[in-house]
């Protein structure tokens, strides 16, 4: 048994080995909650001094299971099998996590989340499971719990080495849930505690954009990007996405496309789900604008090919099938759409009606965007409006989604004007 940064028992049967066990340990916590570009070394090193440890391989588990993919889902698999055959001796915390990372992988997200809220309740310094908690509240498009499970454990967490972070934990579910003076007030403290704190500046970057703040957040974004060199892809180039926002709402097209070319795409894993996603979102916000993005969209598409029918979360489906479509994949779009139909019927009850109802419709008012069908955009978007929240995604994601009705419904009622026009002149 050894006693990690945050306090927490961890069940080891290498004694001989925990403090070099402890050290790197400590090291995969911080990167995690970090979003380090060290994450997967430390949590393996881990594992190669003790593999026998349950909850460290329930943590390689969840790090590859985070990257909604088929490969790195058939890597996460096998460190959970492993987790679960040690699990027995493991103690109550880390049997839970482990239940909870099993649950995800399961596709049962409301037991998961249930057992990150006991854990949350019973072991409140375990703020890995509260960032995964997080992680599925925020692809549920369910606001007022991802802030709760977050605050919940504050008072607990006062002597923390990581406190910074649950700040801007809590900093950026402030903001989801629109509160945005304590969400400034929090994501400061964090920073105030640790200037490199990504996800605490990724919240103030949200809370500026709210705000319609984009000098601000030019300003407050470039000044720490210097400490995203440390941070995986997907934050690193999340956070430059912030930048390229600010400077799409000032007209500066050009700027946008350097950011996109030197820092959002430039910089990705291009195998990277989560990188695809911001460079899809990149491009198509550029378009809405009726910025000319080149052969962009070509180059992108063929890293799309693996997504066809992985189905790992329905706001990335929706960024996959509008991609594929704008790049004129046809083919490709006819197999998404006919898988993702098929994965739908498939679900249980619970999740059917978000992949039936919403995601399918909208996936085909997507592709009828890319034909300049805009009835049609109009028609399969206007009725779920109301529901796109639930695929998931910030407040700032979910405006594309709107952005695109909005053009759908401008384009379609000027259409109406010119054949009326016609109509008239011809009479």
């Amino acid at each position: 048994m050894i006693i990690d940064a945050q306090g927490l028992a961890v069940t080891s049967t290498r004694p001989d080995f925990s403090v070099q066990l402890r050290t790197e340990l400590d090291r995969f916590i911080d990167q995690a909650l970090y979003y380090g570009n060290q994450a997967e070394t430390a949590i393996l090193q881990v594992l190669a001094l003790d593999p026998t440890c349950a909850i460290a391989q329930a943590y390689a588990a969840a790090y590859y299971l985070s990257q909604e993919t088929a490969i790195a889902r058939q890597t996460a698999m096998h460190h959970l099998k492993v987790a679960e055959r040690y699990a027995a001796t493991a103690t109550e915390r880390e049997q839970w996590y482990i239940r909870a990372i099993s649950a995800w992988a399961g596709g049962a997200i409301s037991e998961a989340i249930d057992l990150h809220e006991a854990i949350a309740e019973n072991y409140p310094q375990d703020l890995i499971s509260v960032q995964q908690g997080q992680y599925h509240y925020f692809y549920r498009g369910e606001s007022d719990p991802l802030l709760k499970i977050a605050e919940k454990v504050l008072p607990a967490n006062a002597d923390n080495p990581h406190l910074h972070y649950l700040y801007g934990m809590i900093a950026f579910g402030l903001e989801q849930c629109g509160d945005l003076d304590r969400a400034m007030q929090t994501g400061l403290q964090a920073i105030a505690l640790n200037r490199f704190d990504p996800w605490a500046q990724h919240a103030i970057a949200h809370i500026l954009e709210e705000q319609n703040r984009p000098e601000d957040g030019i300003l407050w974004m470039e000044s720490h990007s210097d400490t995203w060199e440390q941070c995986n892809s997907m934050l690193y180039t999340h956070n430059w996405w912030h930048v390229a926002l600010y400077y799409l709402a000032l007209g500066n097209h050009q700027k946008v496309l350097e950011l996109y070319d030197q820092k959002v795409w430039g910089r990705a894993n291009p195998s990277s789900s989560k990188d695809q996603v911001g460079a899809i979102a990149t491009l198509l916000r550029l378009e809405v604008q009726g910025v000319d993005v080149g052969k962009r969209w070509q180059a992108l598409a063929p890293h799309l090919g693996s997504r066809l029918h992985e189905h790992a979360l329905p706001f990335q489906d929706l960024h996959y099938i509008y991609a594929l479509a704008r790049a004129g994949y046809t083919d490709w779009v006819n197999e998404f759409l006919q898988s993702l139909t098929s994965h739908a019927q498939q679900l249980p009850a619970t999740s059917q009606f978000t992949w039936l109802q919403i995601v399918l419709p909208v996936a085909k008012g997507l592709i009828a965007y890319t034909q300049q069908d805009w009835s049609t955009t109009v028609s399969a978007m206007q009725p779920r409006l109301s529901y796109l929240h639930t695929v998931g995604g910030s407040r700032t994601q979910q405006k594309m989604f709107g952005q695109i009705y909005q053009q759908a419904v401008l384009r379609n009622q000027s259409g109406k004007v010119r054949q009326l026009w016609r109509t008239v002149k011809a009479g």
